[in-house]
């Protein structure tokens, strides 16, 4: 995680945000798609046996962005990363339930950067009433190891990114860390 003054780009405090205990949160009913699931499970540590969030509020998006990292047992990190492979050869919309209510979301590949052992990037856009812009959130998805790193920026309208540089950094030390 990073800490602060490590990243001038944010405002601090840089704080990092434990996971809530199992099964403490609300749930929801399963999305339209099933195959899509990979996508979500990406951006909560799904089957991970650590995890830790960051959140990363930007000087120049007040939507913001964020990241979270995972730990997985031998070979799992692998197996969940080929799943989330596998999902955007085929996810292109689903629906759900979240905090405010039903969405449906447009799913769009996109260029990963040349970090870790492999990467995926997606956007995943939500149309808004008529009057509003669109969510757009942006997902970069790094496999390191035993460790997955996802990163997300959201904003409205045109699709903005997760600085690169960034997510190197944290990947090169995820990658580190594991280095007996």
């Amino acid at each position: 995680m990073f800490k602060d003054g490590e990243v001038p780009q944010a405002h601090e405090p840089m704080g990092v945000q434990e996971p809530a205990p199992r099964g403490s949160g609300r749930s929801f009913p399963p999305i339209s798609v099933p195959a899509c699931q990979p996508l979500r499970d990406a951006r909560n540590g799904a089957g991970s046996i650590a995890h830790v969030f960051q959140i990363f509020n930007w000087k120049k998006n007040i939507m913001g962005g964020s990241s979270i990292l995972t730990s997985y047992e031998e070979g799992e990190a692998t197996r969940r990363f080929a799943e989330l492979k596998q999902a955007l050869t085929t996810c292109r919309a689903y629906e759900g339930e979240g905090y405010v209510g039903r969405f449906e979301v447009t799913v769009r590949t996109e260029a990963a950067p040349q970090v870790g052992d492999e990467a995926v990037a997606f956007r995943e856009i939500i149309p808004m009433k008529p009057e509003w812009v669109d969510r757009n959130e942006q997902f970069v998805v790094v496999r390191t190891g035993n460790t997955i790193a996802t990163f997300t920026e959201l904003s409205t309208g045109k699709g903005l990114s997760f600085p690169t540089e960034l997510i190197r950094r944290q990947v090169e030390r995820l990658r580190d860390a594991q280095r007996p």
